[in-house]
């Protein structure tokens, strides 16, 4: 699977600040980069710094006034995709150190706040069959509602409206999966047939002593997704970071597959 992956952000900077990219993907080991290229129009220089966990990579600017990124990039994708009930579960104390944070609760996922839920809802279920039986859940009971959320939106809130976007999903599914004993991560991605088309959050969960993607809208196979970033929540793989005031002017987020 090759990916063509074509960004362009269009703002206003009110006055002079920071800004943290996060757009480009990540070069991995099941996906390769063919070719990319970021153009970020600023006065001044920028600055890279490696993503959460090593994973992809961050870019610091600064911008005032008209600010525009385009980013072009050709990812191939060679991902073998788990049958994810099929998985074992790793018991807590088995866990290898960088997984034990996502077991955590964060600013979005309150994990805490699920364990009771999860004990009644999917009681017996342990490892991949549970994660299998959470993606389920959360693809059936919410409904996919552009505008629904806020940049404020937490799982609980989610949990309790039924609905969202692409981030609420893996927000709600992460939750559920920390809840139960399961590491999971949100990742940000580009991701062909998503719609509308845009930046696209999915979870990633840890079992059978390796990480598996898991797209709880339905709307992208894990075989075709290419990370840009992973993090407990939103905080960590947020596409763009301004520290000031900002408005968007245009934003569009083009992923198409490619002939081999």
């Amino acid at each position: 699977m090759r990916l063509a992956i074509d960004v362009m952000l269009d703002y206003w900077i009110e006055d002079a600040a920071d800004v943290l990219l996060l757009v480009e993907a990540a070069a991995m080991a099941d996906q390769r980069l063919e070719q990319q290229d970021m153009r970020v129009y600023c006065s001044e220089p920028l600055r890279a710094v490696a993503g959460e966990e090593g994973i992809g990579q961050r870019t610091w600017a600064r911008g005032e006034g008209n600010f525009r990124v385009e980013y072009q990039a050709v990812v191939a994708i060679k991902r073998e995709v788990a049958d994810l009930a099929s998985l074992a579960p790793t018991p807590a104390r088995m866990l290898p150190a960088e997984t034990v944070a996502y077991l955590l609760p964060s600013r979005y996922c309150e994990s805490d706040k699920f364990e009771g839920f999860v004990e009644q809802q999917f009681e017996g279920l342990e490892g991949g069959a549970l994660a299998a039986a959470m993606s389920d859940w959360v693809r059936q009971h919410l409904t996919y509602a552009s505008g629904a959320s806020s940049g404020v939106t937490t799982a609980l809130m989610t949990f309790a409206d039924r609905r969202g976007v692409c981030r609420d999903y893996a927000h709600l599914l992460v939750s559920l999966a920390r809840a139960g004993g399961i590491p999971a991560r949100c990742v940000s991605a580009y991701a062909p047939g998503v719609d509308p088309p845009d930046f696209h959050a999915v979870a990633e969960l840890w079992l059978a002593g390796a990480w598996h993607l898991v797209d709880a809208t339905g709307m992208a196979s894990c075989g075709d997704l290419a990370r840009v970033a992973v993090g407990r929540d939103a905080t960590d793989i947020a596409f763009m970071t301004v520290f000031g005031r900002t408005t968007m002017n245009q934003q569009t987020v083009s992923v198409r597959r490619l002939e081999a």
